[in-house]
């Protein structure tokens, strides 16, 4: 029986990880090992994690400690997975019951598999949409990282997450791994993960994180990122003197 790891990494989640850490113990699927690894949180999340340490028994292990971002706790999380298969469930987001059982049921003999199914996408507690974007478009745009299973193999042989990203390491990743011939990528036609929309990823950060990942691997050209760049700076200097000169006519009268 093949022995699935799952990860959640989190920082001051105290209102949301209750639904990821039930979603988890949930699954159908038995063989789980659950591993949260927290960035030493000051609120009360260490302390609703603990609460279901009596049912998940053994099955759970929490790490909390400063980390240096996201992707350095999800690295910290692959290295002490002991599974033959990761899932990475972000602390906002939550698994279908069936999830875990879907993917195992999908796995091949493959050593090297990236599998990934259907993402349901819930804005204010509604169903906004369900969607699964193909691996074959990579280069254009990301699959749904909660909706990813990965073999224990792939990161071990290839490496994980690149930590110069602060939010666009696992679309990194995705790429390097994609140009590794060794490595299959296989759509699951299940309904998997619930994600939650907002977070880093929609901030500008986050946008400036992920034109420099098109930059590293040749998805646009030296010139196209420096003239992005620069329309960006010129559009927070014309945002900024809009807003002091809306502030400035409002203190006026």
């Amino acid at each position: 029986m093949v022995k699935v790891s799952i990860i959640t990494v989190c920082y001051n989640s105290e209102y949301t990880i209750r639904r990821t850490l039930k979603s988890v113990l949930q699954q159908s699927y038995s063989n789980i090992e659950y591993i949260i690894v927290d960035g030493n949180s000051n609120d009360k999340t260490i302390d609703i994690v603990k609460e279901f340490v009596p049912e998940f028994g053994n099955k759970l292990q929490i790490i909390s400690e400063p980390d240096s971002g996201i992707y350095d706790a999800m690295n910290k999380g692959i290295a002490k997975a002991s599974g033959q298969l990761i899932g990475i469930l972000n602390s906002d987001d939550y698994y279908e019951e069936e999830a875990v059982a879907y993917m195992v049921d999908a796995m091949t003999e493959d050593k090297y598999q990236i599998l990934y199914g259907f993402t349901r996408t819930v804005k204010d507690g509604i169903e906004y949409s369900i969607s699964r974007r193909s691996h074959t478009f990579l280069s254009e745009e990301m699959i749904d990282h909660p909706a990813c299973f990965v073999t224990k193999a792939v990161y071990d042989d290839f490496g994980s997450f690149d930590l110069q990203y602060i939010s666009a390491a696992d679309y990194d990743f995705m790429l390097r791994m994609s140009m590794i011939p060794e490595v299959r990528f296989y759509p699951v036609d299940q309904l998997v993960v619930n994600f939650s929309m907002g977070g880093m990823c929609s901030t500008d950060k986050a946008w400036l994180d992920l034109l420099k990942l098109k930059k590293n691997h040749g998805m646009i050209t030296e010139k196209r990122y420096k003239w992005e760049l620069f329309k960006d700076k010129v559009y927070r200097v014309i945002n900024k003197m809009f807003i002091e000169g809306l502030q400035s006519k409002k203190k006026n009268g």
